[in-house]
């Protein structure tokens, strides 16, 4: 008698909406068991709902990734359901924008405390599991705003400069233990959360192509994945320019 073969399972954050969503309804129809986490449990269960006739499954599992004592809780209910956890996406976290005089200690730290603290908590406790077994994957959702500063985005763009730098920091020893560490650096996707942008954004994406770059990347075997391609290319070019002109040039993204 032929054993049934498990179907692969990925963890995905910040579920509900955007990338995330999308990401979601991609995996399950290339066959793979999702665990979509997010804080709003309705919207999950409408995309659990939407999903299936897809030959994997989408399922909705609440959680906020600040609340570092549940994160643990819900791993151990997607495992218990579905076996190990073969991928996870840590993609959850939010855009505020801000400028000098809206800057404040409490406006990072809230801004902190979900990008990065509930990041780095989520990676915490999915890296227990895998370490124990030898074998892993995981992506975490940076940005192309972490390579630099922009106008706007000062507290965003240091949480995703910090992601870079922690998953850069921890890709040569993850790989020693067997586990395979990606980071995801979007540009301008169309989402909810772009949408509330109110200047013009370069190169925007619709997320469905977003989502198949993302996947691809995934599959494939490169440290970081950008999209779109060209706007990831000038924004790493705008890093070898002096400050002289890097200035100059943001300059020009602050409207006035």
């Amino acid at each position: 008698m032929l054993r049934e073969e498990r179907l692969k399972s990925v963890w995905i954050t910040g579920a509900s909406s955007g990338i995330g969503r999308a990401l979601a309804i991609k995996m399950a129809s290339e066959n793979w068991q999702v665990a979509a986490s997010a804080r709003s449990l309705e919207k999950l269960e409408t995309l659990a709902s939407e999903s299936i006739s897809l030959p994997g499954n989408i399922y909705p599992f609440d959680l906020d990734i600040t609340d570092s004592s549940n994160i643990r809780i819900v791993l151990d209910r997607i495992e218990r359901d579905f076996g190990m956890i073969d991928l996870a996406v840590l993609n959850a976290g939010t855009h505020v924008a801000d400028d000098a005089s809206t800057l404040t200690g409490e406006h990072i730290s809230a801004l902190l405390q979900l990008n990065v603290v509930g990041t780095v908590e989520c990676l915490h406790s999915v890296l227990d599991k895998m370490r124990g077994r030898g074998v892993g994957h995981v992506a975490i959702v940076s940005s192309l705003a972490g390579y630099g500063g922009l106008p706007g985005a000062s507290a965003y763009g240091a949480s995703k400069a910090a992601l870079i730098n922690l998953t850069e920091s921890l890709r040569p020893e993850l790989a020693e233990a067997g586990i395979k560490l990606q980071l995801i650096n979007p540009g301008f996707v169309r989402t909810p959360l772009t949408d509330k942008n109110d200047f013009e954004m370069p190169f925007l994406m619709e997320v469905d192509r977003a989502v198949n770059a993302l996947y691809n990347g995934l599959m494939g075997n490169r440290f970081e994945i950008t999209f779109p391609r060209r706007f990831a290319l000038l924004m790493k070019l705008l890093q070898l320019m002096p400050y002289r002109l890097y200035f100059r040039i943001t300059r020009g993204l602050l409207g006035n």
